[in-house]
């Protein structure tokens, strides 16, 4: 008797309740079957929603699938259990794999005006503890989270915030919830969607015992003593990170929840019993029981996932690596897909608008310094020696797949011509030279560029070398200087890096309803202007106001794209800002189109031949649902 025949057997007999209108029979997975019979388990008829999401198309070519086994990947830090809620991907509202967002956890989500949000939950949808999922875990957050002073000083998120004001929140009923702005919220929908979500609900009914309001005196003092902190507050934050995930005992909605309490160097991630969606054959996802995550230094996942000890991998898998994995491939069995990636550029340059230094700032900001930084950079012998050809030389703007893509965006002072970015450096005054070369500045110091990177990859060190190669044919000297990334955020928070190396704009497939963020200051994020972005994000208490007016235009599209809701001006208002980028050059792409690595085990199912990996929008593997994923040959 096969595993189709005993759950349906099973399911048969313990359903207890009305077939879901339209749906198919449901069928119990085998590994909960010992559960449920003993009785820990309710029957999987009253373990889903009422109407639970009903999966009838699958990102890969595999179809419906069986339920079962386990698969291994290989993490560099205890922290990456966090993936699993990235990859994970079960979300309020979700983008699909052609990137269309559609409610996912939510039943429906009703839009009025671009301001006023309607969520319906899945009646009877439970947390991975058994407990109901309802209206009260959002108003929880709301009210007792987000606007607690003590466990959210800044208050509310921003993602929340419409001109500095808060929305109305309303339980219209147990599964309805209501937010309300004066104006349009156009981030609020796609915060739910992103890797890193805006998660605006919380298991009330696990976190309420560390609350002050809810909790017993005396039994949240012992809480405060065991857990080490200075306060109840710190308690309840520490165990609340529903996106950090490593707390064994919170609840979860994702396909998998840890299992592993921290320390460890192995953290095994089990089926959701209470997962919420299902496929057309009446099986509940995800159909892996068991993903293993096993912590190994990063310098050597490459050489491990080339030894065939993961079953699924691409982070801390580069192009660099392809060779060698083709060769374990030939030798283990294992597939090597190459997916394309989505940033706008796989690295670029970002000089700092807002250096400390006075005369370097001024350089910096002149665009014809930034044009001929671009001309002297050599993509084409870049592409061919560090990607084999397989690479676009590119500016950091959106790509080919974009709706919003024109030629010149990409293309615009990217053509290797030293003697023109020559005449523009002369043009500037810069003629004087030292007896290496080096041209020098009015000051009279010379023209050296501190190049600063995380010093995460030689990718970055040899395309700096390369670059370097170029520069010093227009007199000037390019010095890589590798930090940690905690130490280079600060520096160029603080104005101390002079030009960074990094990846490109994250959303490089952008559309016109994407928020258009990425390519203004109006983040401290933004490693081209840092300051600018700091002070509209603290309301002027800290940072630098924009006194560049190109830039200061380009806050003005992107916070006036925030407001509208008609499609043509949201388009249009993108055009201008692609077109300011091109036009000024403050970031300097090198090249795109990288291809990803991603190692498949022969046995893994559903996983596509052809994707897109990328962070943001995506998820890395989020998209194509990994809760699809199933081991064949079982």
């Amino acid at each position: 008797m096969n595993w189709r025949e005993v759950a349906t057997g099973l399911a048969l007999a313990l359903w207890s309740g009305a077939a879901l209108a339209g749906a198919p029979s449901l069928l119990e997975s085998p590994s909960l079957i010992a559960e449920v019979k003993d009785g820990r388990l309710p029957p999987i008829g009253d373990r889903l929603p009422a109407e639970p999401a009903l999966v009838t198309s699958f990102a890969g070519s595999d179809g419906p699938g069986q339920p079962g086994g386990e698969i291994n990947m290989l993490m560099a830090t205890p922290r990456d259990v966090r993936m699993m809620v990235v990859y994970g991907y079960a979300r309020l509202v979700a983008y699909d794999e052609n990137l269309t967002m559609q409610p996912d956890i939510l039943e429906s989500v009703e839009v009025q005006s671009g301001r006023i949000f309607t969520l319906r939950l899945r009646k009877g949808h439970r947390w991975s503890d058994g407990e109901p999922f309802t209206a009260e875990d959002f108003r929880y957050f709301w009210e007792d989270v987000a606007n607690n002073s003590e466990l959210s000083p800044a208050g509310p998120p921003l993602d929340m915030m419409v001109e500095g004001k808060p929305p109305k929140f309303e339980v219209i009923d147990e599964v309805t919830v209501r937010y309300s702005w004066s104006e349009p919220n156009p981030n609020f929908l796609p915060a739910q969607a992103r890797a890193a979500p805006l998660m605006i609900y919380r298991p009330a009914h696990y976190l309420k015992q560390f609350h002050k309001r809810y909790g017993k005196p005396d039994a949240l003092a012992q809480q405060i003593q065991a857990h080490r902190v200075r306060n109840w507050a710190q308690l309840h934050n520490r165990l609340d990170d529903m996106y950090r995930n490593d707390n064994v005992d919170l609840p979860s909605l994702q396909p998998w929840v840890l299992a592993t309490r921290p320390p460890a160097q192995r953290f095994v991630f089990v089926r959701n019993p209470y997962y919420h969606r299902i496929d057309a054959n009446g099986v509940q996802l995800p159909y892996i029981d068991r993903i293993v995550m096993n912590i190994v230094s990063g310098n050597l996942i490459a050489l491990k996932t080339g030894s065939a000890e993961t079953d699924l991998q691409a982070r801390y898998v580069r192009f660099d690596n392809y060779t060698y994995l083709r060769q374990g491939a030939k030798q283990f069995g294992f597939e090597v897909r190459l997916w394309e990636t989505a940033t706008g550029a796989q690295l670029a340059l970002y000089p700092n608008f807002n250096y400390n230094d006075p005369e370097w700032r001024k350089l910096l900001r002149e665009p014809r310094f930034r044009r001929a930084l671009s001309l002297a950079i050599d993509r084409d012998e870049i592409n061919e020696i560090l990607y084999i050809g397989m690479a676009s030389p590119s500016n950091n703007t959106v790509r080919p797949r974009s709706p919003l893509y024109r030629e010149e965006y990409r293309t615009s002072n990217i053509q290797f011509d030293p003697e023109r970015a020559n005449r523009l450096l002369d043009e500037l005054g810069l003629r004087q030279r030292n007896d290496q070369g080096v041209r020098l500045m009015p000051s009279g110091k010379p023209l050296v560029i501190l190049v600063e990177t995380a010093g995460e990859s030689t990718e970055e060190t040899d395309v700096l070398q390369l670059v370097a190669d170029g520069w010093r044919r227009i007199g000037i000297k390019l010095v890589p200087r590798p930090q940690t990334r905690e130490i280079l955020r600060q520096r160029i928070y603080g104005g101390d890096a002079m030009m960074t190396i990094w990846a490109g704009v994250e959303n490089g497939l952008a559309r016109p309803d994407s928020n258009p963020a990425e390519f203004a200051c109006l983040s401290q994020s933004q490693l081209w202007c840092p300051k600018w972005g700091q002070y509209r994000e603290t309301g002027g208490k800290s940072g630098e106001p924009v006194d560049l007016d190109s830039v200061k235009r380009l806050n003005e599209l992107a916070l006036e794209w925030e407001k509208s809701i008609d499609p043509e001006r949201k388009a249009t208002i993108w055009r201008e800002m692609l077109e300011l980028h091109a036009r000024y050059q403050y970031t300097i792409g090198i090249v795109s189109g990288v291809l990803q690595p991603v190692v498949v085990s022969q046995r893994l199912r559903n996983v596509p031949e052809k994707g897109v990996y990328n962070w943001e929008p995506g998820s890395f593997f989020g998209i194509y649902r990994p809760d699809t994923f199933w081991l064949a040959g079982r």
